[in-house]
């Protein structure tokens, strides 16, 4: 029997010789059940902010990072780029108060850099109905696709959590699925009557001919792989053509649709919340700005004194 096929994942930076104790830091990171994309941004960033200094990175103090933030600064580095270099460094110099190597903190003093508050892209029922209907479903893929896309925007997932999807994790007689999302955190998100039709289609019509191997993963490459991140996103761009959808598009937009049309339709706050698997209420916040922005939007095109 053919062994099940593992998600790609990507490859772990490459600690330097000279900076051994990023080894610690890695470890802290994954007893936390941080995930692999997480790690590699924060050992990134630690590694470029050191590099950028003579001190070794555990023994810094305060003007050592003032330092650092000025050389961030003429580089030309954005208030973002700046604001996840700090992250990056507040999460290294809590490791080492945690494990006792350190009793201070260097950052203290240092505030992060203010970003102003950017608002997710927004895409209309219209776009959104176009997009969907762009994958031809007279096919195998194209009735994956279709079936993704209607997974996608009826559940807000992120683009992970839809590649993760294996097929005992979906109950279409009670119409929810289970979701491991970050943290490896589970809930459980109700299904759309149409996302469960074009799911059982596919189930039906395309998977069979798709299905080459053992594996459990509900949605396969033409070859019966795993769908990946670049797989699903290339997918998009296709279809944004097919659909002319004028704006950048990837698949984390559908998930903002679904939470903005959501609050449009006067959905509660808390629920959309819970849906997304956010853990801070004001990170669902920013999806009634945009929900504001709309409206504002509407009104001074339709209003005659707009």
């Amino acid at each position: 029997m053919l062994q099940a096929k593992k998600l790609r994942q990507p490859t772990p930076v490459t600690i330097p010789q000279d900076k051994p104790y990023l080894q610690g830091f890695r470890d802290y990171l994954i007893s936390h059940s941080s995930s692999i994309h997480t790690r590699n941004a924060y050992l990134s960033d630690l590694i470029q902010c050191s590099d950028l200094h003579p001190t070794t990175l555990p023994e810094w103090q305060s003007e050592d990072v003032k330092s650092v933030l000025l050389a961030l600064t003429a580089q030309a580095k954005s208030p973002r780029s700046i604001a996840r270099y700090m992250s990056a460094l507040r999460q290294f110099f809590k490791f080492l108060r945690e494990t006792g190597l350190r009793q201070d903190d260097p950052l203290a003093e240092h505030k992060t850099p203010r970003q102003g508050r950017s608002l997710p892209k927004d895409l209309s029922k219209q776009e959104v109905e176009a997009l969907i209907n762009a994958p031809d479903t007279n096919t195998a893929l194209g009735l994956r696709d279709r079936a993704m896309l209607e997974v996608l925007y009826a559940c807000g997932l992120r683009v992970s959590e839809l590649i993760g999807l294996q097929t005992q994790m979906l109950n279409l007689e009670q119409g929810f699925l289970r979701i491991k999302g970050k943290g490896n955190k589970e809930r459980l998100v109700p299904l759309g009557e149409i996302a469960i039709e074009w799911l059982k289609e596919y189930l039906h019509s395309a998977r069979p001919t798709l299905y080459k191997n053992t594996t459990d993963a509900l949605f396969l490459t033409q070859h019966g792989g795993i769908m990946t991140r670049q797989n699903f996103w290339y997918a998009i761009k296709r279809y944004a053509l097919i659909a002319n959808i004028q704006h950048e598009l990837s698949p984390h937009v559908l998930r903002h649709a679904f939470a903005t049309h959501l609050l449009n339709h006067g959905a509660d706050l808390r629920v959309v919340q819970m849906l997304l698997g956010h853990a801070d209420l004001s990170t669902t916040q920013i999806y009634t700005h945009v929900a504001q922005a709309r409206m504002q939007q509407i009104h001074q095109q339709f209003h005659p004194r707009g």
